[in-house]
């Protein structure tokens, strides 16, 4: 211990050299103001890995001439980092006025920054971007806590730690939380988990626990860190015996360690024992994992935890002399009060029932100071129970606030999405009117071109069929010629009765056939099974040669490309085709393509089939 008294003599020193000059001031308007310098934004930073060579380095600035002309701003700053140094190097907090002046001074320079970016109102001060000013302001409550506490003031030391999480709460979203950030958070959590169990206030302790896991979770703590945020929660359930819980957490607390060989392993272990012997187990598998951790102790104070849980077995199953060896080591070796206070209460009830009157005087006397405290206490529980009221429902509102927000949000993009694929149908869909209305212009261009090569060809078929008459005439003799006499007069084939029903009905003025209308409304006049059965039969009996020359030639022609040539035999249009089909306009325009593209022309189908027919 006595490194540390020089430590803390030294460092008395350094707060002459750093203490600023001047008073603090109380900003009035907004401005530039000065920012940390390089040598101690370099400790700072040396700091969060190694507390023990940053104090080495501090005090070898402390003694330079640079630390002699430090500006308001840096003075301040320096009283921060010594007394978080003299916290992490297990050292007293010793500089206790200048730091309640840099808390103050950071105070009223925090006032000028608005929560969060952007966030208007007041004007932010201006300040160099090394400078994280609220987050510097949140370590300085922070310590000034750790300062209270260290002087047993736990009201104020409570209300510095929940003003550190309120500063970095108003200035940083979740989100910027990490490293360092999430840490102190994660630190500030565990003290007040430390300092609300200290107190016996269970629930507390469970809250800020549970919070304190998050963010060790988010910086990625130790393991050993987060063992004992699960130990310690689970101890409290235990008080509790809310046992389910407990155990939960302590199992959870054995899952992150890997080493089965430290103190935290051997604290959770020795808990999960007497947890089973306190739900009823078999008390022999309990005592006898809590002898082998016994046997596992690597100091006096470890030796005295476990000889009180396993008294304290002995003394519920009142087998008091096994129990007064146990406690009684508890008594003379331990240096933690509190467990000192509980084995001196049951050596005190064991000499009562076994007559030991005479021991029972020593363990009496040291609990004599102890008489009234728990209502000394009852004031301070009251005030730390209402600040964590406070906090929780602040924290609940701000959960509340954010949820809506989220649903806000939600909704707001679930809106936007809605309108978008609105837009694209409404898009879509005036380009599919337009496009249908082009082809339904295309396809009545077709029509009316169609019928006007119908027409020509239709002489041309005239002036062919009446060549043809006049060579059966002169060569009724040929067999060749009379054998196929029947198949190339096309006329007749227009005059077969299925052909006939379906020119009248194309053609029947009463109701003519639109490309405006769909063409499910001539649903009526389409062709059944049957009748298309009667078609194909009447093309091959007039058109066998053709059919089987086209098989021949265009193998890749399937039935249905075969029965569109049989409707374009007769001159019909892919507006009737359609009709007569029960096909969209669209396919059988694709069916046409199809058509061309084997055989290899442009011209409409009707066409190419007569050429080939008369060539």
């Amino acid at each position: 211990m006595k490194h540390l008294y020089i430590i803390a003599l030294m460092f008395l020193a350094m707060m002459v050299a750093c203490s600023p000059s001047s008073q603090v001031p109380e900003p009035a308007a907004p401005r530039r103001t000065e920012g940390p310098s390089e040598e101690l934004s370099a400790i700072d930073s040396l700091m969060w890995r190694q507390p023990d060579s940053a104090l080495a380095q501090l005090q070898r600035f402390v003694a330079s001439p640079a630390a002699d002309s430090l500006d308001v701003f840096n003075g301040h700053y320096c009283q921060v980092l010594i007394s978080e140094l003299l916290y992490k190097n297990d050292c007293e907090q010793t500089n206790r006025e200048d730091l309640l002046q840099a808390v103050s001074y950071f105070d009223s320079l925090v006032r000028q920054t608005p929560p969060f970016k952007g966030a208007g109102g007041i004007k932010p001060l201006s300040l160099p971007k090394n400078c994280d000013l609220p987050f510097l302001t949140a370590r300085a409550h922070y310590i000034n806590g750790v300062g209270y506490y260290e002087h047993d003031s736990v009201v104020e030391a409570c209300k510095e730690y929940l003003k550190a999480l309120e500063v970095m709460e108003e200035h940083f979203e979740e989100k910027e939380l990490v490293e360092e950030k999430a840490k102190f958070i994660a630190l500030t959590y565990t003290h007040l988990t430390e300092l609300f169990s200290d107190m016996y206030l269970h629930e507390q302790a469970i809250f800020f626990g549970k919070l304190s896991l998050h963010y060790f979770y988010k910086y990625g703590a130790f393991p050993q860190h987060i063992a004992w945020s699960f130990d310690e929660i689970g101890l409290h359930f235990d008080i509790l015996h809310n046992y389910d819980s407990a155990e939960y957490y302590y199992k959870e607390g054995v899952m992150v360690l890997s080493d089965t060989n430290s103190l935290s392993y051997r604290d959770i272990m020795a808990h999960l024992a007497f947890l089973s012997y306190k739900k009823g187990n078999d008390i022999k598998p309990s005592l006898h994992q809590l002898f082998s951790i016994l046997s596992q102790s690597e100091s006096k104070q470890e030796y005295a935890s476990r000889c009180l849980t396993i008294g304290e077995i002995y003394y519920h199953e009142r087998e008091f002399d096994s129990a007064w060896i146990y406690l009684n080591s508890v008594f003379d070796l331990s240096e933690i009060i509190g467990a000192k206070k509980q084995a001196a209460e049951w050596l005190v009830e064991i000499c009562k029932a076994e007559y030991f009157m005479c021991d029972v005087s020593k363990y009496a006397e040291f609990l004599l100071p102890f008489a009234n405290q728990e209502e000394n206490n009852s004031g301070l529980k009251s005030q730390l129970i209402e600040l964590h009221n406070k906090y929780e429902q602040k924290d609940l509102e701000q959960r509340h606030h954010r949820e809506i927000m989220k649903h806000a949000t939600q909704g707001l993009l679930a809106l936007v999405g809605l309108l978008i694929i609105l837009v694209i149908i409404v898009i879509l869909y005036r380009k599919n009117k337009r496009s249908r209305k082009k082809l339904e212009v295309q396809m009545e261009v077709e029509r009316q071109a169609h019928k006007i090569q119908q027409a020509a060809l239709a002489g041309r078929l005239k002036r062919s069929n009446a060549a043809l008459r006049e060579q059966d005439k002169k060569k009724t003799r040929d067999p060749q010629i009379s054998s196929i006499k029947g198949q190339i007069v096309v006329e007749n084939y227009a005059d077969e009765p299925i052909c006939q029903h379906i020119l009248t009905v194309c053609n029947d003025k009463n109701k003519p056939i639109k490309s405006s209308v769909p063409v499910s409304a001539y649903k009526d006049i389409a062709l059944s099974d049957a009748q298309k059965a009667q078609l194909k039969e009447a093309a091959t009996r007039h058109y066998s040669v053709l059919f089987k020359k086209l098989k021949q030639l265009y193998p890749e022609l399937k039935e249905k490309d075969l029965f569109y040539c049989n409707l374009c035999l007769l001159g019909l249009d892919n507006v009737q085709i359609a009709v007569m089909t029960q096909l969209s306009y669209r396919t059988v325009w694709e069916r046409e393509k199809r058509l061309q593209h084997i055989f290899q022309k442009e011209d409409k189908i009707a066409v190419i089939l007569n050429e080939i027919l008369i060539n």
